[in-house]
């Protein structure tokens, strides 16, 4: 247990992503605000610390064979890892997701004023979502690639430090954390009513699914990149 208590929530996310599940079901936030301990999240919620640590032992305490631990890559791979794997599928997913909620606003908006809400979230996120991975595809994750690959010929970025780009891409990540909150408490957490239709229930479904993709996204980021490639540069600076 004090091993577990000494860790930040990302900590213990980055070791093993399933714990995830049981921050998702307490509706703790494991990747904008993953820099927070065990105890201080149970506080705040009101949740017992002690059958929080059971949940976390007993997920840990299975078979991991199929885990794919992220955090032993080397960095300039698990940046391409995340520009194919996340960017692409965000790239992907916002035209379909926004020809949905279209449809449902003008089928359903007049009705469910929450629907219009939530589009209105959606493409807000959509706009910053498309302009941040710009910034990490063109900035950041080229001068981590540079770090790994070529450290010997290390000369300053025109940023200075790699902690400039990653604290703005932090704040950034946070933005999107609070947007996503609020169309999930909008949308009563991706539940539809009990007579919608198909075109409803689909797209709730792939928001949820988006959702679930950036919090595994931004946890990548927040929790295991972006700390190594701070390490990597004060390595690369020492030597």
């Amino acid at each position: 247990m004090n091993d577990t208590l000494d860790k930040t929530i990302g900590q213990m996310v980055a070791e093993d992503y399933r714990t995830a599940q049981i921050f998702k079901n307490h509706k703790i936030d494991f990747c904008c605000k993953g820099n927070r301990t065990l105890q201080e999240v149970a506080e705040k919620k009101g949740l017992d610390l002690d059958s929080l640590v059971q949940e976390l032992d007993t997920v840990q305490n299975q078979n991991q064979s199929e885990q794919t631990d992220f955090k032993t890559w080397p960095l300039d791979l698990l940046a391409d890892y995340i520009e194919k794997k996340h960017h692409r599928y965000v790239e992907q997913q916002i035209p379909i997701l926004k020809q949905y909620l279209t449809k449902l606003c003008k089928v359903h908006g007049a009705r469910h004023l929450k629907l219009l809400d939530i589009f209105e979230h959606f493409n807000a996120s959509a706009g910053e979502l498309a302009m941040h991975m710009k910034k990490e595809e063109l900035v950041l994750f080229p001068w981590i690639r540079k770090m790994v690959n070529n450290p010997a010929n290390f000369e300053h970025p025109h940023f200075e430090t790699v902690k400039s780009p990653i604290k703005m891409m932090m704040e950034e990540h946070d933005n999107e954390g609070e947007r996503f909150r609020k169309i999930a408490a909008l949308s009563n957490d991706y539940t539809p009513p009990s007579d919608a239709c198909n075109t409803y229930r689909v797209a709730f479904s792939l928001l949820q699914e988006f959702e679930e993709d950036l919090h595994r996204h931004i946890h990548l980021e927040n929790n295991i990149l972006f700390p190594k490639a701070e390490i990597l540069e004060n390595n690369v600076l020492s030597n």
